[in-house]
């Protein structure tokens, strides 16, 4: 009921702008809390073995491509919204 109201007030169009939205900022959030408890992990085993940089890196690298993807998502997304006619 709560679905069909609010896909009612924003239309289709607003539902499809609204899952982009969603999509950038799920991936957003999803690599920031990845990448903290990697970052400081990765700290700490430099401070131990400053040969490991090369790992680590990749390894804070990696969860970039949630970003990447959502952005991807929401791209193809907003374009099945039409331009408005003038």
């Amino acid at each position: 009921m709560a679905a069909e109201a609010i896909a009612g007030a924003l239309g289709d169009f607003g539902m499809i702008a609204l899952g982009a939205g969603l999509a950038m900022g799920a991936g957003a959030l999803g690599t920031a809390w990845a990448q903290s408890a990697i970052g400081s992990s990765g700290m700490g085993v430099l401070a131990e073995k400053p040969e490991e940089f090369t790992k680590v890196l990749i390894c804070l690298a990696l969860p970039e491509t949630l970003v990447i993807l959502g952005f991807v998502v929401a791209f193809f997304l907003v374009g099945k919204i039409p331009a408005p006619v003038a």
